[in-house]
């Protein structure tokens, strides 16, 4: 099912950037007779101005139409489309960038930056040489960086106005 699921994800990639998308994330639970795939998205362009219900369900039409087709996929496949959600996850190099000034939270395999394996500050950006790296302010001032290459997971923080 390997090789299924990565040409699942490149051909779901291509298909919602034509329609103005990207895909954040996307996850496979369920079984072999009932995979449910969930597909997490968010707008190319507009940050901020978020997925509606009527976006996911128009990606969710346009896909299922190639979902169908496919042999190896079970016939009763779940396909779940829907926004990042205000604690948007950090998967590309490119939200690095995208998303600085916001304050994130980024979890490592290990402990970060010498300091923890969870880390809690605000994102300034990415540092593209010699590897990829994040830059970030933490709490008291300290401006780090951690290699993308050690960081298992990270997303933004919402902010209650």
């Amino acid at each position: 099912m390997a090789p299924l699921r990565a040409e699942i994800e490149r051909e779901v990639d291509k298909q919602l950037f034509e329609l103005g998308f990207e895909l954040v994330a996307i996850e496979w639970a369920g079984g072999r007779n009932r995979p449910v795939i969930r597909i997490r998205m968010d707008r190319v362009e507009a940050v901020g101005c978020g997925v509606t219900v009527g976006d996911c369900a128009q990606v969710s039409r346009a896909l299922e139409g190639w979902l169908d087709e496919l042999d190896d996929l079970a016939e009763r496949y779940v396909l779940e489309v829907s926004s990042p959600g205000v604690e948007r996850p950090l998967t590309r190099e490119r939200d690095w960038e995208r998303f600085a000034g916001k304050p994130v939270i980024v979890e490592g395999y290990d402990v970060l930056a010498e300091r923890s394996s969870r880390l809690e500050a605000d994102l300034l950006g990415l540092e593209p040489e010699p590897e990829p790296a994040a830059r970030l302010k933490l709490g008291d001032g300290t401006e780090v960086k951690v290699p993308l290459a050690e960081i298992k997971g990270a997303h933004l923080v919402f902010e209650w106005k």
